[in-house]
């Protein structure tokens, strides 16, 4: 599943390109997890003025309302000058006087869906329990330390749960853990406050360095370039079952939790 580093990579691949667009026409083909909310037809003529993000969810901003995409389980964003007749999995143009935003989703748990704002019904349901933002200065470490301490779960599934902290997905929930050095059963609400000082910094770490090497590439996500991510590469512990640990050499253990696999290294990460 993309996670918050592919939607940030795929944004600032295509954001640039399409502000200022107006928009020509738009197709949908077959449904996804959500409606759209209105007739497609009622796109054409507006504006997009920017691209943002919130957590997994892309915010096109118009001059007349928003659109929120979500990427799902598998999908993709593609942007170009021209877009070839659309194939099976491709199940929504934005067709725009600066080119076509494209989304392919082969498992269509993505979704395009309509709002008259961002604090509309619809976009309250989507994105109103969402959790502090990491990359940016509303994550703060207090509040992070008081959502983990109202939490009795295993710290790594709080991490996923994306009410405390969003975007947190399975690849970087067990980097970041790694790079502090906390198990990932141990209970949120154990965390002391340097130790939650040290998730905190590493969440931001791991994020940041995923964006800038754009992203993990596992199966087929590329941005709307189309390009590939490498940060996959420089995993410490993800995917690494059996590998030794690249700090102390000791064999990287596979976990089951919520039913996702958990990558830990017992000697680094002892408690």
């Amino acid at each position: 599943m993309p996670e918050l580093p592919e939607v940030e990579v795929t944004r600032l691949s295509f954001a640039d390109r399409i502000a200022g667009a107006r928009i020509e026409f738009a197709r949908m083909g077959k449904p996804l997890r959500w409606a759209l909310g209105l007739d497609p037809a009622r796109l054409a003529g507006r504006t997009v003025r920017a691209v943002r993000r919130r957590g997994k969810y892309l915010l096109v901003d118009l001059d007349q309302g928003m659109l929120l995409l979500h990427l799902g389980m598998s999908g993709s964003l593609h942007f170009a000058a021209t877009q070839p007749e659309p194939g099976t999995h491709d199940h929504f143009d934005l067709s725009t006087s600066r080119g076509v935003l494209r989304l392919n989703d082969p498992r269509r748990f993505g979704a395009v869906v309509y709002v008259d704002a961002e604090d509309s019904p619809q976009a309250i349901k989507l994105l109103g329990r969402l959790g502090m933002e990491p990359l940016t200065d509303s994550f703060d470490l207090k509040a992070f330390h008081a959502g983990l301490k109202r939490r009795n779960m295993a710290i790594k599934q709080v991490l996923l749960a994306g009410d405390v902290v969003v975007g947190v997905g399975n690849i970087y929930a067990s980097e970041a853990l790694f790079l502090a050095g906390i198990r990932p059963t141990l209970r949120a609400s154990r965390l002391s406050g340097p130790r939650a000082a040290r998730l905190h910094a590493a969440i931001r770490n791991v994020l940041a360095r995923a964006v800038e090497a754009g992203g993990s590439t596992l199966r087929d996500f590329s941005n709307a370039h189309g390009e590939s991510g490498y940060f996959q590469l420089e995993a410490m512990v993800y995917d690494r079952a059996g590998e030794p640990c690249r700090v102390c050499g000791t064999p990287i253990k596979l976990i089951r939790q919520g039913q996702r696999a958990t990558y830990f290294c017992p000697a680094c990460q002892k408690s």
